[in-house]
C-alpha cells in the first residue's frame, strides 16, 4: 500500500538531510547510525528496502518462503519493521519502505533527496558488503558523507584480523587474547533518542507501508504453525527486562548448560581458514535430516521445531549440527548452514557460519571424538520425552522407555502406541554406533592430512583422501562395524 504524498510531505524543512539505511539493526535504542544521522540534520530519511533477493516467494524452495528465507523468518522481519515504524512515529518520524535491488534504490534516493549524510550499520555478510561498496562508491563521487559504524558485533572483525597479521584466529582463546576490551567499553552508552528530525521531501519515490505476507505474495495456510516469538525491538526489550528482573536466574545462568528440551518456557533469553574434509555428498541423507525423517526422535523433533517456530535452544542446534556432520551422516556443514540460514528467525551470517565450522570441528573446536548422542543426550533433560511428544505427535503414545529409540519397542508396544516403526515413523537412517565410529575415523584421517600438509590441502589431495577412505571401507581393513557403510535402512 502506498502512502499519500500529502502525509509524506507534511513537513519539509530546508537544509541538510541524512539518510538512515536500516538492515539488521531494526531498533531505536543503541543505534549509532540513527543517532549520528539525527545529529545536526534538519530532516532524516529512515529507509528500509524490500529486497526481492530475500523476500519474493520461491515455489520451488523446500519450505514456504523465498529463495533465501523461510516464511517464519520473513514474518518475524515484517513484525520487526512494523514495530520500528510505530517507534519512529512516536518520535515524530516514520519508516520509509521501498522495493527493489537495494543499491539501485539507495543510489536513486541519494539522487532524488537532498542528502548530505548516509548512515548504515556495518555488515559482515558478503552480500551486503558488495551492496555497501556500490553505494559508498556513488556517495563518494557525489560528495556525500558515509558513516557506517560497527554496532551489530561487539568488535570490528577487520581489527581482529589485522591484529593477527591478516589471518582470522582459529580458536576462541586466541580470539580473546587479540580482542581485549571492546573500544566502546569505557565510553558512555547513548541508548535513547527523545526525538528525530522529520522526514523531508521524498520527491517521486514510491513509498510503501510495511507490507503483509499476503501483499508479498505468500499464502499463510502454506505454513501450518508460525513461530511463537514476536518480532520487534519492543518485544526484545520486554524479554530483556523480564530476564534481568530475575536476579537469581541472571546470577546463576551458564550458557553451556540449560535445558534444550524446554519449549514452553525456553531455558535461554531467546535474544537470539577452513579445515578441509572429504564430506559425503548424499542428498537422501540431507533430505532425511532436513525433513525430520532420520528415525531418531530427538533429532527429528528439533528439526520440526526449527521448521515450525524458526528457533530452538542452542544445545538442540548443537545436536542436529553434530548429527548431520561429524557425528553420524558426515554431510558437509555448508549444507546444514544453508538450512539454518533459511529457517532461523535469528539467523546471522557470521554467527551461522562460525557455529557450523565449530560444531563440525572444521575450525575453532577440534575435539571431534566428543559427539552428541541422538538417543541419550535429550533423555537426560527430558526422560519422559515431552518435547518429542509435542513436536512429533505420531509418537505421543509411545512409552517413555522407548520414546528415544522407538525401533527397539516390541511390535505389540508399537501397535498399542499406534505407531509402527517403518510405516508411521521411519526407521533410523544409520546405526549411530557404527556411523559415529566411521565419522571419527574419517575425521582422524582428515586431521592427519591437514597436519602433514600444514593446512595447504588441495582439491586433488581431498579426492585422493576420499578414494582412500572408500577403499579402506571396501577392503575392510578394520573390523566391523567400524567400516560399516552409512546407508539408508529400508
Amino acid at each position: 500500500m502506498k502512502l499519500p504524498l500529502s502525509l509524506l510531505n507534511s513537513t519539509m524543512p530546508s537544509g541538510s538531510g541524512s539518510l538512515v539505511w536500516f538492515r539488521k539493526g531494526l531498533r531505536i535504542h543503541d543505534n549509532p547510525a540513527l543517532e549520528y544521522a539525527s545529529r545536526g540534520s534538519n530532516y532524516v530519511y529512515p529507509l528500509f528496502v524490500i529486497d526481492p533477493h530475500y523476500m519474493e516467494p520461491d515455489p520451488n524452495a523446500f519450505s514456504p518462503g523465498s529463495t533465501r528465507a523461510g516464511i517464519n523468518r520473513i514474518h518475524f522481519l515484517l513484525e520487526s519493521l512494523h514495530d520500528l515504524d510505530l517507534n519512529l512515529k512516536k518520535l515524530g518520524s516514520r519508516l520509509l519502505v521501498l522495493k527493489g535491488e537495494p543499491s539501485q534504490v539507495l543510489i536513486h534516493c541519494l539522487k532524488e533527496w537532498d542528502v548530505k549524510k548516509l548512515c548504515f550499520e556495518y555488515d559482515t555478510d558478503p552480500y551486503y558488503q558488495a551492496l555497501d561498496n556500490r553505494v559508498k562508491n556513488y556517495a563518494s563521487t557525489a560528495g556525500i558523507e558515509v558513516f557506517s559504524p560497527v554496532s551489530h558485533t561487539l568488535f570490528n572483525p577487520a581489527d581482529i584480523i589485522e591484529k593477527n597479521g591478516g589471518r582470522p584466529p582459529l580458536n576462541y582463546q586466541s580470539f580473546l587474547k587479540l580482542a581485549g576490551e571492546p573500544p566502546w567499553a569505557s565510553s558512555p552508552l547513548s541508548v535513547d533518542l527523545s526525538s528525530i528530525p522529520p522526514v523531508g521531501d521524498v520527491g517521486s519515490c514510491e513509498i510503501l507501508q510495511v507490507p503483509t505476507l499476503k501483499e508479498l505474495g505468500y499464502v499463510e495456510k502454506d505454513q501450518d504453525e508460525f513461530t511463537p516469538f514476536r518480532g520487534g525491538e519492543s518485544e526484545a526489550l520486554r524479554r530483556l527486562r523480564e530476564s534481568l528482573s530475575d536476579k537469581e536466574w541472571v546470577a546463576n545462568f551458564e550458557k553451556p548448560k540449560g535445558d534444550p528440551s524446554a519449549y514452553v518456557k525456553p531455558a535461554t533469553t531467546v535474544l537470539s581458514p577452513y579445515l578441509k574434509i572429504p564430506w559425503n555428498v548424499d542428498d537422501k541423507l540431507l533430505a532425511a535430516w532436513r525433513e525430520a525423517r532420520t528415525g531418531y526422535p530427538w533429532i527429528d523433533a528439533i528439526m520440526v521445531q526449527l521448521r515450525k517456530w524458526g528457533w530452538m535452544h542452542h544445545l538442540a542446534r548443537h545436536c542436529v549440527a553434530c548429527f548431520l556432520t561429524r557425528g553420524d551422516l558426515f554431510v558437509h556443514w555448508e549444507k546444514g548452514r544453508d538450512v539454518f540460514e533459511r529457517l532461523l528467525i535469528d539467523s546471522d551470517w557470521a554467527i551461522n557460519n562460525g557455529n557450523w565450522l565449530w560444531l563440525s570441528c572444521s575450525s575453532f573446536f577440534y575435539q571431534y571424538n566428543r559427539i552428541y548422542s541422538p538417543t541419550s543426550f535429550g533423555r537426560k533433560y527430558d526422560p519422559n520425552g515431552n518435547y518429542i511428544r509435542h513436536f512429533l505427535p505420531v509418537l505421543k503414545d509411545m512409552p517413555k522407555e522407548y520414546i528415544y529409540e522407538p525401533w527397539t519397542a516390541p511390535l505389540s508396544v508399537q501397535t498399542k502406541a499406534k505407531c509402527i516403526i517403518g510405516r508411521d515413523y521411519p526407521k533410523p537412517v544409520v546405526s549411530h554406533d557404527s556411523a559415529s565410529k566411521e565419522c571419527r575415523r574419517k575425521m582422524r584421517e582428515a586431521y592427519a592430512l591437514n597436519q602433514k600438509l600444514k593446512g595447504l590441502v588441495s582439491e586433488e589431495d581431498l579426492k585422493k583422501l576420499g578414494s582412500k577412505l572408500d577403499e579402506d571401507e571396501d577392503e575392510g581393513q578394520e573390523p566391523n562395524p567400524r567400516r560399516k557403510r552409512q546407508k539408508l535402512i529400508n
